[in-house]
């Protein structure tokens, strides 16, 4: 059991700010209670989810005050009680929805999933939500047949580069909407790049992909979802992520979501041998054993996959914790490919 006092460093979320309005602040961690480990941060990131959140958009997001962070990758530095001590100095990874801008920070073991010795932390990092999040997408959800052909919106981005080598590993043909710009980055990955500012973005798609493709993953959402859905061929599915086309609008930040859901159920009934989805990282928590045992089971292959040199990390850009507000920034620029990641 620890007993030594650990004073940690969080960067806070005070409210509705600007990037440069984060607070950073220290205090003292009360000790680990029963299954919970002190876990000292190496690696964290900027997701889209933390973008949103600073905006108030994220949906089911806590109150401000808060300490963002979506998930984290550390070494473990003290056990409560009934949490077996061989797990101090060992690095693991887990997905925390907030609370990972912090130099420490108290966390269930059981929520932790072990980083492979050979993997660095800031590899591992890229890979834990985005990770999770495309290998649920294509092969839990889509369930995409190896050497379809595929779509993937935002292919330069955390969980577009990861769902784009997920899908070549599969043997898959993929298109993937990018700026000029990442377009090397996503032929290096595998890949036909798109630009995603052309207007006719969906028409040059349809050039490559006559037939109609057999999944799209769309994290972009609004009024475009619909020329998505039109990509699919006969038993295509639609896999709808995000909603980041609605990302500076004001208001409810539920509605964007509501609206999406809502589409997407109604478009399953339509006679055409379709499909169609929202991908919700959170879904099935209410039976907490079975969904800390998918997400454990689904990190444990993407981080072999890793290991492996199957998959390639994607980090964009590594900032110190206390430059957390840089890094957000530069993550909202929609400049960088793959993951901006935030170190000790």
């Amino acid at each position: 059991m620890n007993t030594t006092t650990v004073t940690t460093t969080e960067v806070v979320l005070p409210a509705k700010v600007e990037t440069d309005g984060l607070l950073i602040r220290t205090r003292d961690l009360t000790a680990p209670a029963a299954g919970q480990v002190v876990l000292r941060m190496d690696a964290t990131g900027v997701s889209f989810a933390e973008q949103q959140m600073r905006r108030g958009k994220y949906y089911d997001q806590p109150p401000f005050p808060f300490v963002p962070g979506y998930d984290v990758v550390g070494t473990v530095t003290g056990v409560g009680p009934g949490v077996d001590a061989a797990m101090v100095g060992r690095r693991y990874a887990a997905v925390v929805k907030v609370g990972g801008w912090a130099s420490y920070l108290l966390i269930d073991a059981a929520d932790l999933v072990p980083v492979p010795d050979g993997v660095t932390s800031a590899a591992a990092e890229t890979m834990v939500v985005n990770g999770i999040t495309a290998w649920q997408m294509l092969h839990r959800m889509a369930k995409v047949p190896n050497g379809a052909t595929i779509v993937v919106l935002g292919a330069n981005g955390g969980v577009g580069s990861t769902l784009v080598q997920l899908a070549r590993h599969a043997g898959m043909t993929v298109i993937g909407t990018a700026s000029p710009r990442h377009h090397e980055t996503v032929r290096e990955l595998g890949a036909i790049p798109v630009d995603y500012r052309d207007p006719d973005m969906y028409l040059r798609i349809r050039q490559i992909a006559p037939d109609g493709v057999d999944a799209v993953f769309d994290h972009v959402g609004g009024t475009a979802l619909a020329q998505s859905w039109a990509l699919l061929r006969k038993g295509g599915t639609l896999v709808s992520y995000g909603t980041a086309a609605t990302k500076d609008e004001d208001g409810n930040s539920q509605l964007p979501v509501l609206k999406s859901f809502a589409r997407l159920l109604l478009w399953n009934y339509l006679p055409n041998g379709k499909n169609a989805h929202f991908y919700n990282f959170w879904a099935g928590k209410r039976r907490l054993g079975a969904f800390r045992n998918r997400l454990r089971e689904d990190l444990i292959q993407v981080l072999r996959l890793l290991d492996e040199g199957v998959l390639a990390p994607q980090i964009a850009a590594q900032f110190p914790l206390a430059d957390a507000a840089q890094a957000l920034a530069l993550a909202e620029s929609r400049t960088v490919a793959g993951k901006v990641v935030i170190t000790a």
